[in-house]
């Protein structure tokens, strides 16, 4: 298996999900009665999400929106030339869609010990990290996007506090895509639980108390494998 291959294909009531690795990020695609992305990528891996698209027997006109969860430079780095290839729309939240547009490469704190190594050694490479730029075509509101009209049945919702324009994508059967409101394993955790990056932690519990609210079930992040959110929920307990 390849990098464009990570985790296990499922499906979740009336949609199948297939993660997809573009560098360390796991992005997603869920195909209904249409297909949408979840997440851009590290830069310059268009290659490889051409062979996952191939892979899967998909074309890439099927693939009718990307929704970018964050704006950090590996959700954002393949996003343009995706969508140059699948003539998808970008959509972003409103807070966030200049780092796209404008190449921006901002770093979160590190929230743990080993976040703030972690991001220190981020600082010295972010430097070298070229994006491509690229338009948003629907901008996300605070009061979250419905993704019906892009046959899935599902929603976008504003969860700060990873950084200021994160979103989540929450799916009618629980399944909840989070971007980096959670983490799961090497390099970043032991296992399951909260970001060890984040501009506002206690934002980032409100976030999740909003998600739990919501119906979330099952938590799929941009680094690690898909986790219950009980995990979560017996976080925000302690």
């Amino acid at each position: 298996m390849g990098e464009e291959s990570r985790g296990i294909e499922m499906d979740v009531g009336d949609v199948r999900i297939h993660p997809i690795a573009l560098g360390a990020d796991c992005c997603y695609f869920i195909r209904g009665k249409s297909a949408i992305m979840i997440d851009g990528g590290a830069p310059k891996r268009a290659r490889v999400f051409l062979k996952a698209i191939e892979r899967l027997s998909m074309k890439p006109e099927e693939i009718r929106l990307m929704i970018i969860t964050h704006g950090h430079w590996d959700h954002i780095g393949s996003a343009g030339d995706i969508k140059e290839i699948t003539g998808a729309k970008i959509a972003m939240h409103h807070r966030e869609k200049d780092w796209l547009e404008k190449c921006l490469k901002p770093i979160p704190p590190g929230v743990t010990g080993w976040g703030r190594i972690l991001v220190a050694m981020m600082a010295m490479l972010t430097p070298l990290v070229r994006i491509p730029a690229t338009s948003v075509d629907i901008v996300l509101p605070d009061e979250g996007f419905s993704l019906s009209g892009y046959g899935i049945p599902g929603e976008v919702i504003h969860t700060p506090g990873h950084s200021p324009g994160s979103v989540s994508v929450l799916l009618e059967t629980g399944d909840v895509f989070v971007g980096d409101l959670a983490m799961n394993g090497f390099p970043l955790r032991h296992g399951p639980g909260l970001p060890i990056f984040a501009e506002d932690l206690e934002e980032v519990r409100r976030s999740w108390k909003l998600l739990l609210d919501r119906g979330a079930k099952t938590v799929y992040p941009a680094h690690g494998k898909p986790f219950s959110v009980d995990i979560i929920r017996r976080t925000l307990a302690h």
